[in-house]
């Protein structure tokens, strides 16, 4: 069943299994905010289980970097935006990962991570992503960092 964020009254609704709840659930109201102001874009999630495609399309990007997540995806979220295909999927213990895809050749294409506000750095990233911090009044500091997508998808 899909979920429309809202980006106004956070909720956790698809999130409470995760032991950051509240601070997941202020990085993807976030994540609403910058698309509706952006792009007047509403953000909707599903649950993972319904979005296969979705979380196998990631997963394909994510192995370009030998990058594989013993995490438990909770949601996940796939839309097109000025030509830009983007897709989400938010993991139980906090970690957001986001495809921007240019659906144009020599567009912009990267894979981007952010963490949610209290969760530790999760050791597939150690020494090999800087994080960058931004302060959020929804999600209290978000660390991110991102890869550029080399291959074809």
């Amino acid at each position: 069943m899909a979920y429309e964020v809202d980006f106004k009254k956070v909720s956790t609704v698809g999130l409470e299994s995760s032991p950051v709840a509240n601070a997941l659930a202020g990085l993807r109201a976030n994540e609403a905010r910058y698309y509706w102001n952006k792009y007047k874009h509403v953000f909707t999630t599903i649950p993972a289980s319904e979005g296969k495609d979705t979380l196998a399309w990631i997963e394909k990007i994510l192995s370009e970097r030998d990058m594989h997540f013993p995490y438990k995806p909770l949601e996940v979220s796939e839309f097109e935006v000025n030509g830009t295909k983007m897709a989400y999927v938010f993991y139980e213990n906090g970690l957001a990962v986001n495809i921007m895809y240019s659906l144009t050749e020599g567009g912009k294409r990267a894979v981007g991570f952010k963490l949610s506000n209290g969760m530790p750095i999760p050791k597939e990233f150690e020494g090999k992503f800087k994080f960058a911090h931004q302060k959020s009044r929804l999600a209290g500091v978000i660390r991110g960092s991102f890869f550029v997508i080399k291959g074809t998808y």
